[in-house]
Formats: structure tokens, C-alpha cells, sequence
């Protein structure tokens, strides 16, 4: 077997190990696509594919808004409560640390391996949750860059 697909299907057992379905399918879609030979599309997948997932995540947070769920009156509370701050502040923290994150999947892709064995630790041994690889990617990113800078 070609190591290649050993690698897809170890980052399929991590994911399965670490209960995140994100990287199962991930890994499984990719696969697929490597041993149907549509390996052509791997270029435009590897251009365009985060910004498509992008797209769709803030599809779904818009949602939302366009049910009628969240209005004015929460946006509204959002800028005149302290709780309502703190989570603008959360949200810009995590957009940046999203985007340190983007970058460093570009510059080290390999650098998903560690992530995924670090979210399998943290469930493992400290009852942690699965997050998502942008948020991973821009935690790792500021860590990089303080062990650079000492």
C-alpha cells in the first residue's frame, strides 16, 4: 500500500480515536478521491477548499439571522452587556488566531498530525472537546511564535 494512504488512513484512526468526524471524513474523502484516481482536483481542492468551508461556516452562523432567531434585540444586547462584549472580544480573538492558524496550515500542512494527537491527549486525559483545525492551527501558530521569540 502506498504510503500516502497509510498516512490518510492513520489521520482516519486518530480522527476516530480522537471521536472528531471532521478529520475522519476529511481524511476518508480524500482517499477516495486518491484511489479513483481524481487526484487532478487535489490542485483546485488545495486553492480554493478552505475558502469554500469558509463560506459554508458562516452560511451556517448567518442562519440565524435569516430565521428570524437572532434580530436586532440581540444585536443590540451584544454591544451593551459585559457578557455581550466579552464575546465580541471572543470573536475577534478567535478570527485573528483563526487566521495565524490558515496560514500556518499553508506554510507547514504536515503540522496537522501533531494537532490531531494533541486533540486526541486532550479528550483522552483532560475530558476535552474536539476543536476545529483553524482554532488548533492559530493556538500552535502563537505557541510557535513564543518559543521563536524567547
Amino acid at each position: 500500500m502506498p504510503g500516502d494512504r497509510v498516512i490518510l488512513l492513520s489521520l482516519m484512526a486518530l480522527g476516530v480515536a480522537a471521536r472528531n468526524s471532521l478529520i475522519v471524513t476529511s481524511a476518508g474523502v480524500v482517499l477516495i478521491m486518491r484511489v479513483l484516481g481524481l487526484d487532478r482536483f487535489f490542485p483546485l481542492l488545495e486553492r480554493r477548499g478552505l475558502e469554500a468551508g469558509l463560506i459554508f461556516l458562516l452560511i451556517a452562523v448567518l442562519v440565524p439571522f435569516a430565521t428570524g432567531e437572532v434580530g436586532w434585540a440581540e444585536i443590540r444586547q451584544s454591544f451593551t452587556s459585559w457578557s455581550g462584549l466579552a464575546a465580541i472580544l471572543g470573536g475577534i480573538i478567535a478570527a485573528v488566531l483563526s487566521g495565524y492558524g490558515v496560514t500556518l496550515l499553508q506554510v507547514k500542512p504536515e503540522i496537522i498530525v501533531g494537532m490531531v494527537v494533541g486533540t486526541i491527549l486532550g479528550v483522552v486525559l483532560f475530558k476535552g472537546i474536539p476543536v476545529g483545525p483553524l482554532a488548533a492551527a492559530g493556538f500552535t501558530a502563537i505557541l510557535l511564535a513564543l518559543v521563536r521569540w524567547h
